[in-house]
């Protein structure tokens, strides 16, 4: 059972919707590479870092000197603090030293997912302003390379680190995974081999840098449009890296299965980093996530810890080849990312057999978890909630009038504390309609706190619709759809799926005269749009259910269309 003290500690303020975590154990006050150092010095011979797909073994003392010898090659490139560097590629060894190597010369990482295609890449690189990209070549569907020179013709007769682009002119250097050479990239390997030529002073350069600094960006879709950049601290990330970590009980002897991707939070923090502050063994079983592939590493690599959202883990339950595989070392971990039905939880607790697994619920701009279940709390909690707490975070349910709701009353969860992100990149208004003058992180999330501290989250204040674990805001999508020639209006939302959770559906009126198939419409998004974004239903309508205001009626949307669904 839970410690009386804890439960004292985590309980709300005054009867109130209001709860700050422990601060019991200071925070981490360093760098990234300040704390891999000190990882290095407490646990060097032991694995850092395993990818099944390449074969690639690390130990801690081994990543490091990559680590570094990257970061020398980036600074050989002309690279310096505080310059933004595009990452574009699913998971794979470059990933994690890309991530690192960064922090150890105080650039800027810019998290670019892996299903970006030509419209969201441009808007992300220009956004921010990346002076480098390193990318993949391709990935499934998506040849990076292509993509690259439809947006960046001039490519092809540059010299790296010489680019000069139309459409995205702030890009100088393109770096390429793999042995192939392309014109006017340089190869991963080459920058390591540079920076094996060419070693950077690093401890001068970590010197100048701040725990305060940004060091990460990640880019999160917006309800009014394009998506808006939250900007992370090496104090954001680090240290809630170091909580997760603590809440699963990771240890040095520790071994981390990472199926979710690098490019999400889930990945590059609670995944790498938390291994980091802890000395535990991270470990790739695919560039994306695959059951099979999954379970033969956790078996192959006596796994004690495993990462997935709920379908990753009912995909791997419902393996026909499940049952050969020996799961018995695995301990702990962490299913986030959608809610967690009570049956899936017991088949995880009993059949993997990870007794210890935990919830976490957060947001990118809270670096990301503000709460997450205990190894020991009962699995009903487990699952209606999403645990308590985390150290140092202080959290309220409001109204719209923004007072303190009592115990058990939904209204908006805020959130306040070292995890609240320094800002959207270049976007003060955006910033300071999430973050107000106290320093409170509005999720537009509704949720409601109990008695004892565990918080449940009820609904949407905002529209977002979550699919399979991925964040769709409708909003980005209508602003997208609204170019194709033949839409006149056009309003996005979320329907239950039983696989996915939701699935997104599009009410569309054509303009007059106009004319369009659902196939035409999806076929327009394909090639342009992330493939999870793309409306699974599209509907033409003559009129769309609005207020006397003129604002849109979601909820009328919604239960027509998962009526229409439910009857078939």
């Amino acid at each position: 059972m839970v410690a009386d003290s804890r439960v004292q500690q985590l309980r709300p303020i005054d009867g109130l919707s209001h709860v700050r975590g422990e601060t019991d154990k200071p925070l981490i006050e360093k760098t990234i590479g300040a704390v891999l150092a000190d990882t290095v010095a407490a646990c060097g011979d032991r694995d850092a870092l395993i990818d099944a797909p390449s074969g690639t073994r690390l130990s801690w003392t081994r990543f490091m000197s990559e680590v570094d010898t990257l970061a020398s090659g980036l600074a050989a490139m002309g690279l310096t603090k505080g310059m933004r560097v595009g990452i574009w590629s699913p998971n794979r060894v470059e990933w994690v030293l890309t991530q690192f190597a960064t922090a150890r010369l105080g650039l800027v990482l810019v998290n670019i997912n892996p299903a970006y295609r030509l419209s969201e890449l441009e808007y992300a690189l220009n956004k921010v302003g990346c002076t480098a990209l390193i990318t993949a070549a391709s990935f499934k569907s998506s040849d990076y390379l292509g993509m690259l020179r439809e947006l960046a013709p001039e490519i092809d007769a540059s010299e790296p680190n010489a680019l000069r682009a139309a459409r995205l002119p702030m890009l100088r250097l393109v770096v390429r995974m793999g042995e192939t050479r392309s014109p006017g990239m340089m190869n991963f390997d080459e920058l390591l081999s540079l920076g094996r030529e060419r070693p950077a002073d690093l401890a001068a350069i970590g010197a100048t840098l701040d725990a305060n600094d940004a060091i990460n960006i990640q880019f999160t879709s917006g309800t009014t449009g394009s998506p808006k950049g939250a900007t992370l601290t090496h104090r954001n990330i680090l240290n809630n890296a170091d909580q997760v970590a603590a809440r699963i009980r990771l240890t040095r002897d520790d071994r981390l299965c990472i199926p979710v991707p690098l490019y999400h939070c889930f990945g590059m923090v609670m995944g790498t980093l938390a291994c980091m502050t802890r000395g535990a063994a991270m470990i790739f079983p695919s560039e994306g996530f695959e059951p099979l592939a999954t379970l033969q590493t956790v078996a192959a690599e006596r796994c004690t810890a495993l990462y997935g959202v709920p379908t990753m883990f009912v995909a791997m339950l419902d393996a026909p080849e499940f049952a050969r595989f020996d799961l018995s070392s695995l301990r702990t971990g962490i299913m986030a990312g959608a809610p967690c039905p009570i049956e899936v939880m017991k088949r995880v607790n009993t059949q993997m057999p990870m007794g210890e697994v935990t919830i976490a619920y957060g947001m990118t701009e809270t670096s990301p978890v503000s709460f997450q279940s205990h190894t020991d709390d009962p699995t009903e909690k487990r699952v209606a909630t999403v645990g308590r707490i985390h150290p140092h975070v202080e959290v309220k349910i409001v109204n719209e009038q923004g007072e303190t709701l009592p115990v058990g009353q939904p209204g908006e969860l805020l959130t306040r504390g070292y995890s609240v992100m320094l800002k959207y990149w270049d976007d003060d208004e955006r910033t300071a309609e999430s973050i107000d003058a106290g320093g409170w992180m509005h999720t537009g999330d509704q949720a409601t706190i109990d008695e004892d501290g565990y918080c449940a989250i009820v609904g949407r204040i905002k529209d977002m619709v979550i699919r399979g674990g991925e964040n769709i805001y409708p909003r980005e999508v209508e602003e997208f759809l609204y170019r194709h020639p033949a839409v006149q209006a056009v309003q996005c939302f979320g329907v239950p799926d039983a696989k996915y959770g939701e699935e997104l559906a599009a009410w569309i009126i054509l303009k007059p005269g106009a004319s369009a198939t659902e196939d035409e419409i999806r076929q327009f998004c394909r090639g342009q749009i992330a493939h999870y974004k793309i409306p699974r239903y599209v509907r033409f309508k003559d009129e769309l259910p609005m207020t006397v205001t003129g604002k849109p009626q979601k909820f009328l949307m919604r239960d027509a269309m998962t009526e229409e669904l439910r009857r078939g």
